[in-house]
């Protein structure tokens, strides 16, 4: 056994390198192990130790190249084998990312450990296409859902957000995104500004921009996919290109 076992969750942002934290990369530098998800960038590997052996353990709906468990107890045995294990995770691992499970399994087993916070998808993602998820006068409030419960069933606190003036964001929820839009059209909602961000912060970063009505069309016509953020509430009219986006799709 490692005399130095030690576990660091790190949050690496949404995607774009440059948006993890100098804490964060302070400990990939000193990490003898690094375990790394789908959504983390390849080029934060550069900052590790060269001699680092970096595993990935990477999940997306549908494609699991380890269960949950199975990272849990990867993360514990290499710590005590080798040492400073960062667990490298996409945005900030306590935002449904699984963060709690895995500190809790690594102090059951004796394992010390550690949190760098990571920006979130939910936050930094409509900041950086300038819509703000809070607006004097507009939205007092944001909430942050899932929409990949474990059972398979849209949240139902998107059922109570809905009957709200809050900004929502809804994260891994692109594939409920017609199931959202009748929720909403349920509570007479129609017309609220929504858009949908897919691989926001990358070079490949794709938008839509609508209505509750008019999105699931729209996110067809520009061909959306996952992973993606949904946002929804008044401030997305603040996009600047809003006005321009909701014209053409009453013009269609």
């Amino acid at each position: 056994m490692n005399p130095y076992p030690k576990i660091t969750l790190v949050g690496a942002g949404p995607g774009d390198a440059d948006l993890i934290s100098l804490k964060g990369l302070k400990a990939l530098s000193t990490a003898d192990v690094v375990l790394y998800d789908a959504l983390v960038n390849d080029a934060l590997l550069e900052y590790a130790r060269e001699d680092s052996l970096r595993v990935f353990v990477g999940k997306r709906a549908g494609h699991h190249a380890h269960s949950q468990q199975e990272i849990n107890e990867m993360a514990v045995a290499y710590a005590r084998s080798h040492g400073h294990v960062v667990r490298l995770k996409g945005g900030d691992p306590f935002i449904f990312g699984r963060g709690g499970e895995e500190l809790e399994y690594a102090a059951e087993h004796g394992i010390p450990t550690a949190v760098v916070p990571g920006i979130s998808s939910s936050t930094a993602l409509a900041g950086l296409q300038g819509i703000p998820l809070t607006y004097r006068g507009v939205s007092e409030s944001f909430w942050v859902i899932t929409g990949s419960t474990t059972t398979g069933m849209v949240s139902k606190d998107i059922h109570a957000a809905a009957k709200t003036d809050a900004t929502v964001v809804v994260l891994m929820g692109l594939n409920k995104l017609a199931e959202i839009v009748r929720i909403y059209q349920q509570e007479g909602r129609g017309k609220l500004p929504i858009a949908v961000i897919q691989n926001g912060s990358l070079t490949n970063e794709k938008l839509a921009l609508g209505t509750i009505d008019t999105i699931v069309s729209v996110a067809g016509e520009q061909h959306i996919g996952a992973p993606a953020v949904i946002v929804i509430g008044e401030v997305v009219a603040k996009h600047e290109h809003f006005a321009m986006f909701h014209h053409n799709c009453i013009a269609v």
